[in-house]
């Protein structure tokens, strides 16, 4: 099994990785099909289904389905440009991708469909092709599958494990095999990843693209640390990370602060990511939108706090987190709307303490029990979204995930990596757990505190 760290670490836009990325990457793909197709189709129209259509409004899903049918996506978004040309597609009731012109009417043609979900997963879409009068001439079922991965029913059908690609050094597909393949090579986690990637993509590929993975979460904290106002959506919900920084600042030094306000500062980085992406910023995937402050809260944690960090040390981190997070994804979910929030910052905290404690000298079975330890605790957590939007409880739950993650980390670091629960035990469990939940617990705001706050 391999998984690229740029398939769990992906540069996009918020607020949400499976409703907005995911959508914008299967629009896009379908515009690409008409292209190489032997039709020439007239118009295009959306389709969505389950939790794309019951959260697709507060998750900017619609937005992100026009924007991709013209021509944008996540990687290259700008966000001027976007307006502009949802302002002319509104206005034209035409999308322009390149050199096609096709018939598309944003209040017509973008179909919430709120009757029984798709087969292959909750979050489901139907992009169609049309000519002049309308009719269907070609159609294409996608599924949005968490952290901007997306497949169409085939590929789901065929299986998770589709990588076609050459064999890598160490195809490592659980836990239990990643542990044997590091006692047999003594190498760590980090160096057989780095390996795997490498026999792939080359080196410079891989030393680029990490480098640009933390500078974009690191810029993103930066701004969510400055910046102020209310979140859009209709909840009202104030930024308060840039509050609580400023504050933090000025009690540097104070021989009176508490030892807990440690907390304060791994919560304060973590809000700081998700109000950029609830305000529909740039992100990066760690795994989830949802869940995309967990591990660089953990990592601007152990730069600014922790005696000894050295920058030069998080391709380490990222590349064993991935290694974790791959694991999750393969052999359970990563997304909210198939196994609930648990899939999501539990992930992220799994992968964000596996990181940390590579970075602190760990060995690959601490590491793991780190992993085991964030992951563990984490499960059973529902996805219920206020109002659709991942802003409540999402942005403090970052801030609690990234909490747990450096206690879990702390934890293992103490042991010797013997301990009774395995980390592929939890991931199934984690799996079974996300089957077992009832669907209103996951992504749909029909359930839990999205039917509860008031006036929402």
């Amino acid at each position: 099994m391999f998984l690229s760290v740029f398939d769990m670490f992906k540069v996009g836009i918020g607020p949400s990785s499976s409703h907005t990325m995911g959508p914008m990457v299967a629009a896009a793909r379908f515009i690409d099909r008409i292209r190489k197709s032997q039709f020439s189709p007239a118009g295009v129209r959306a389709r969505l289904y389950g939790s794309l259509a019951f959260t697709g409004v507060g998750h900017a899903t619609d937005r992100a389905v026009i924007l991709g049918l013209g021509g944008f996506t996540p990687e290259g978004y700008d966000a001027a440009l976007a307006e502009e040309a949802l302002s002319r597609i509104a206005a034209t009731k035409q999308v322009t991708p390149g050199d096609l012109t096709l018939a598309f009417d944003p209040a017509q043609d973008v179909v919430f469909d709120y009757d029984a979900p798709l087969p292959g997963h909750a979050n489901g879409m139907v992009l169609q092709a049309l000519d002049s009068q309308g009719d269907v001439i070609d159609q294409e079922t996608y599924y949005s599958v968490g952290g901007g991965f997306v497949l169409t029913a085939a590929e789901l059908d065929a299986g998770k494990d589709t990588d076609t690609g050459k064999p890598v050094p160490y195809p490592f597909g659980t836990a239990q095999q990643m542990l044997e393949m590091a006692r047999a090579s003594g190498k760590s986690i980090a160096e057989m990843k780095r390996a795997n990637e490498i026999s792939r993509y080359g080196t410079n590929h891989l030393d680029k693209g990490l480098t640009r993975i933390w500078e974009v979460m690191n810029n993103c904290i930066d701004r969510g640390l400055t910046a102020k106002g209310i979140l859009p959506g209709g909840l009202q919900v104030k930024r308060r990370a840039a509050d609580i920084y400023e504050a933090l600042q000025a009690e540097k030094g104070l021989n009176l602060t508490a030892p807990h306000t440690i907390n304060d500062w791994m919560s304060t980085y973590a809000m700081a990511v998700n109000e950029e992406n609830a305000a529909g910023g740039q992100v990066v995937t760690a795994p989830t939108n949802g869940a995309a402050g967990v591990v660089p809260a953990t990592i601007r944690y152990w730069l600014d706090h922790v005696p000894g960090a050295a920058p030069s040390r998080i391709p380490d981190f990222l590349l064993t987190a991935s290694a974790v997070g791959g694991l999750i994804k393969y052999n359970a979910s990563i997304s909210g709307a198939e196994a609930g929030c648990q899939a999501e910052v539990g992930s992220a905290a799994a992968m964000a303490a596996a990181g940390l404690a590579a970075v602190m000298g760990a060995t690959p079975d601490q590491i793991e029990n780190a992993a085991e330890i964030a992951l563990e605790h984490h499960l059973g957590m529902t996805c219920d979204p206020v109002k659709g939007l991942v802003q409540v409880p999402c942005i403090e739950r970052n801030g609690l995930g990234a909490i747990k993650a450096v206690s879990a980390a702390s934890l293992a670091l103490r042991g010797n990596g013997t301990h009774l629960v395995p980390l592929d035990a939890c991931i199934e469990t984690l799996r079974q757990t996300g089957a077992d939940m009832s669907e209103k617990y996951k992504e749909t705001s029909l359930g839990g505190l999205a039917v509860n706050v008031p006036n929402c």
